[in-house]
């Protein structure tokens, strides 16, 4: 899966310079030795501070903590999605209103919305309403995690965490920053995959191992 993304990361440079991964320290040797195999470019893996799973930062403080350290525009992507956008348009309409970004894509049915963040958009497709794990989901429009955030937003993670949200679901950042400043949604191509159980990796599984043995000229990555 993470090689997947890579894949589609690589391309991006320009604009993207650095790929940082972030993980927890229980898994920091398995993505050493995977990167060992590897011959990304520009790739750093920062583990957190904890020293357990139960103990473990959450991908929102964690995310915090490195975008503290920078002073550039970033992409951030879930390593549990699974997309066949290359994200080229995606970061043309960021930079075109250079505002924070979110990718979305079509749920395929109200359960699988209810797991994610519903979305509604005004005509200039600005997010007016972010609902993370919605009990009644209004529509299946789901923001993905895949964000494009400028780099001015760095201070705004620590201001949300002091709020005492829940820190292992980025998508209440999301939730908080469309309240406080323009936030805008982008909907990608084809379909995404929020892998967050068996059944949804077969599903993804089953749609990958088709594109790959289909003919160049069927494939639409």
């Amino acid at each position: 899966m993470i090689d997947h993304i890579m894949e589609k990361l690589i391309p991006l440079s320009p604009p993207i310079t650095k790929i940082i991964i972030s993980t927890n320290l229980r898994f920091q040797p398995q993505f050493q030795s995977w990167l060992k195999t590897r011959k990304y470019p520009n790739i750093e893996l920062v583990p957190d501070i904890s020293q357990s799973e139960e103990e473990k930062l959450g991908a929102l403080r964690a995310l915090a903590n490195i975008a503290a350290k920078i002073n550039e525009d970033m992409l951030v992507i879930a390593g549990d999605n699974l997309f066949t956008d290359n994200l080229k348009g995606f970061l043309h309409f960021f930079h075109e209103g250079h505002a924070s970004t979110v990718a979305l894509y079509h749920a395929k049915n109200i359960d699988e919305a209810r797991s994610g963040a519903t979305v509604s958009l005004d005509n200039e497709d600005r997010i007016i309403e972010f609902v993370e794990k919605p009990s009644n989901p209004k529509a299946t429009l789901v923001g993905a995690c895949v964000y494009a955030f400028p780099a001015k937003i760095r201070n705004k993670f620590k201001e949300c965490l002091e709020l005492g949200l829940l820190t292992d679901e980025p998508g209440r950042f999301i939730e908080w920053l469309h309240k406080q400043e323009p936030v805008y949604g982008y909907m990608l191509k084809d379909y995404l995959w929020d892998i967050g159980n068996l059944e949804s990796y077969q599903a993804a599984d089953k749609f990958f191992s088709a594109l790959k043995s289909s003919s160049p000229k069927d494939t639409y990555i």
